[in-house]
């Protein structure tokens, strides 16, 4: 058969796009081999009637509810290659598996590369964080550390410094506060250093210390990082799409990209790390704008 839709990805984005096509009467290929970018993050917030919810029970009720729609299937492989066809989509897995379809969804998302300091992993997801919206609420008042080697510094410790005042700001070696940034994050008494990270030291995923390479320490009960943020998926050599300043596939504002037939939506358009909420709500108005696409179509034909 040809899917009306085959969705990459089976994040909230991707889950929602594949509810409201289900609900469409769309037949839809969901395919995702479940590798989600916040596995490690034990609660995930922000999200009307699921705030707090772990990401696996997340997952859970969202697959229940999609796949109670009968034309939605799901496809537990890994998509290796993707080949634009005259009318549709070939796409192939790797459990061996080839499906086409008439309109494709990225929503793949993406994946972090944390910076190479000796027992981040340890902490990441526990007392270490990406996302202040997400998590700030819980580290609130404690004495934080903010790690990020990108320009976005400056503005991330801002707006973390409204969760905790109690801040050291790290650039890890790197020249991205200029003089006068410095200047307004010191006058209010936020700690500013450059000075490279050797290693995080806790215990069970709770952090209590930060070395630097020169051997002083600090004590920290938890922090930020920005970790780098790559593509799980990256097809633009077969498929020819555009690309975003921010590594996202390039889209309109219904999720529609360069080349006809396909969308992208949630972190694989947008690049940046985004919470559950805003990935879901772009899920759906993609998938709205592939309904009407392929109703478009039906009636014209």
């Amino acid at each position: 058969m040809i899917y009306d839709c085959a969705i990459v990805g089976g994040g909230a984005a991707g889950l929602s796009a594949a509810l409201v096509l289900g609900r469409a009467r769309r037949s839809v290929a969901l395919l995702d081999n479940s590798q989600p970018r916040n596995a490690v993050t034990r609660e995930s917030h922000g999200f009307l009637t699921r705030d707090g919810v772990t990401p696996s029970e997340f997952r859970h009720i969202a697959y229940a509810e999609v796949l109670s729609y009968p034309s939605v299937e799901h496809h537990a492989a890994r998509v290796t290659d993707i080949r634009k066809l005259e009318a549709g989509f070939r796409i192939v897995m790797d459990n061996g598996v080839t499906i086409q379809a008439r309109k494709l969804l990225m929503a793949s998302g993406l994946r972090e590369v944390l910076p190479s300091i000796p027992g981040i992993a340890e902490f990441y997801g526990k007392s270490l964080f990406n996302c202040p919206y997400c998590d700030g609420w819980e580290l609130r008042d404690q004495p934080l550390i903010l790690l990020a080697e990108q320009p976005r510094v400056y503005h991330a410790a801002k707006l973390l410094y409204h969760w905790s005042p109690d801040l050291v700001v790290c650039t890890n070696g790197s020249n991205v506060l200029t003089d006068e940034e410095k200047q307004v994050l010191t006058s209010r008494n936020i700690q500013v250093t450059d000075e490279k990270v050797a290693a995080f030291h806790g215990t069970k995923g709770k952090l209590e210390q930060v070395e630097f390479a020169d051997g002083s320490r600090i004590e920290r009960t938890g922090g930020f990082i920005a970790p780098q943020l790559l593509p799980q998926t990256d097809f633009r050599e077969s498929l020819g799409y555009e690309m975003t300043e921010a590594d996202g596939i390039s889209t309109d504002a219904t999720g529609k990209s360069t080349v006809p037939g396909l969308y992208a939506a949630g972190e694989a358009a947008s690049g940046a790390s985004m919470n559950l909420i805003l990935a879901a709500a772009a899920g759906s108005m993609a998938a709205m704008s592939i309904n009407v696409e392929l109703m478009e179509e039906e009636f014209s034909s």
